[in-house]
């Protein structure tokens, strides 16, 4: 990002940024010289430059983004000021080395707020902003950023499919034709590693992917559905996804103990912090290992810069070095309830921990988990023909390896009941409603971070 040395001569020119866009693309913007203007500005410039519905200003935020760190700007963030500072952050919210650290560079990036929720980005009709957030979701799907089923997959980049070719024509569309712009089509499949991927290998292979993409491309609407119609149903789909809108965080948890190969240590992990709740992410076998609503959490933020003794303590009185987010949650030991916690190390758990608090400011704790039943129906003759042609997901047994269904089994947790059992050789400390003292389903202020929403 250009701009942010020392205040400009008179008779210069203004400094400017390159603003990416979802689709790649890139606008060129003016700035005035450091701090420059505010992204609640920069926001509005563009606004008027694409042509965009107010509705932008709420759908749509300026994020910083670096291999190291993402962070979602506020409307009185200044971006250049954020640039000048971006190593600071990088050593308190980021494991980069200084080397890697003294060669980041964060570029200018349009993407969507984490704040709007998905019930208002179905209420959208200008086509353009439905593209813009069309298109940052179908990047995630990609990128494997949002994991999803084979089957979701190939429905997913149907739509696509009929977006960038139009409407489905036996003949000249084939298996053949599809088959170069798989990995433009189609996110890659979930991950299939280790020793039980290896024996699954052996067994029957399933038919090449360009032919279930083939057959949901001639299921897609004809050549009455305007594209703002098939983005909008393309959305609907996401919705179905806990992590998408989510802002993305690094991190790692520990590894059960015992199996077969009896690994120990720490599993990277993905953590995805939105509206509805929390979802811990296997972001190499590209599946969910954790998902928790905000009614089902109470979370405690340990060891972050600024806490008193700068660091946390463990129960043997040992030093624990990287900031940690204890995540509670309810569970069954052997039949009995019991409550459950995961400790996720991440640098960037105080922003993990900040995003948590302000999610739950701004819409409450929000309704329990909705019972399992169809989903709502299409809210435009054009979606309901986009949907029409779905295949019913398949039996219990069969979609039992939904890549969105909880692995409890995976998670190494600390398991206790309330009156202080011992379970897997730990104890913590009596309670009354939570490990945290956060009693009843409140919710406690936790310290905020820099004032950041990180992606």
């Amino acid at each position: 990002m250009e701009g942010e040395g020392a205040p400009a001569p008179p008779g210069a020119a203004a400094p400017a940024a390159l603003l990416f866009l979802p689709d790649g693309s890139g606008v060129p913007l003016a700035l005035e010289p450091p701090p420059g203007p505010a992204a609640g500005e920069l926001l509005r410039r563009l606004q008027g430059a694409l042509r965009l519905p107010p509705a932008a200003s709420e759908a749509l935020a300026l994020w910083l983004v670096s291999p190291l760190l993402e962070v979602q700007l506020k409307p009185r963030h200044r971006p250049l000021r954020l640039v000048r500072q971006w190593p600071e952050l990088l050593l308190r919210f980021s494991l980069g080395s200084h080397a890697d650290i003294a060669q980041d560079e964060p570029c200018l990036q349009l993407r969507r707020n984490v704040f709007f929720p998905k019930g208002k980005e179905l209420e959208l009709e200008e086509e353009e902003l439905l593209r813009l957030l069309y298109e940052e979701a179908r990047g995630n799907l990609l990128g494997g950023r949002y994991p999803v089923d084979p089957p979701d997959g190939e429905e997913l980049g149907a739509l696509a499919c009929r977006l960038r070719l139009g409407p489905f024509q036996p003949g000249r569309h084939t298996a053949h034709s599809l088959r170069p712009l798989l990995g433009e089509l189609l996110p890659p499949p979930p991950g299939r590693g280790g020793l039980w991927g290896a024996l699954r290998r052996w067994g029957p292979r399933p038919p090449p992917p360009e032919e279930g993409l083939l057959r949901a491309f001639a299921r897609t609407p004809g050549p009455q559905a305007p594209p703002a119609a098939l983005y909008r149903a393309f959305l609907r789909r996401c919705h179905a996804l806990p992590y998408y809108g989510c802002a993305f965080f690094p991190g790692a948890i520990d590894r059960p103990p015992g199996g077969l190969l009896a690994r120990g240590g720490l599993r990277p992990v993905s953590v995805a912090v939105g509206l509805e709740g929390v979802t811990i992410i296997d972001p190499r076998e590209k599946h969910v290992l954790l998902t928790l609503t905000f009614p089902e959490l109470c979370w405690e933020l340990v060891g972050a810069v600024g806490q008193e003794g700068d660091g946390a303590v463990g129960q043997e009185g040992d030093a624990v070095g990287p900031p940690q987010l204890w995540l509670e949650f309810d569970g069954d030991h052997e039949g009995a309830p019991v409550n459950r916690l995961l400790r996720v190390f991440s640098p960037q758990a105080e922003l993990m921990s900040a995003l948590i608090e302000c999610c739950i400011e701004l819409g409450g704790p929000g309704p329990p988990p909705p019972a399992p039943g169809p989903p709502p129906p299409p809210a435009t003759e054009a979606e309901a023909e986009a949907e029409a042609e779905t295949p019913a997901r398949g039996a219990p047994l069969r979609r039992q390896e939904s890549v969105t269904r909880p692995r409890l089994q995976r998670l190494a947790t600390i398991d206790y009941v309330q009156e202080g059992q011992e379970l897997r050789r730990v104890k913590p400390p009596r309670r009354s409603g939570s490990f945290f003292g956060r009693g009843g389903g409140s919710y406690t202020p936790v310290s905020g971070g820099a004032g950041l929403e990180q992606g």
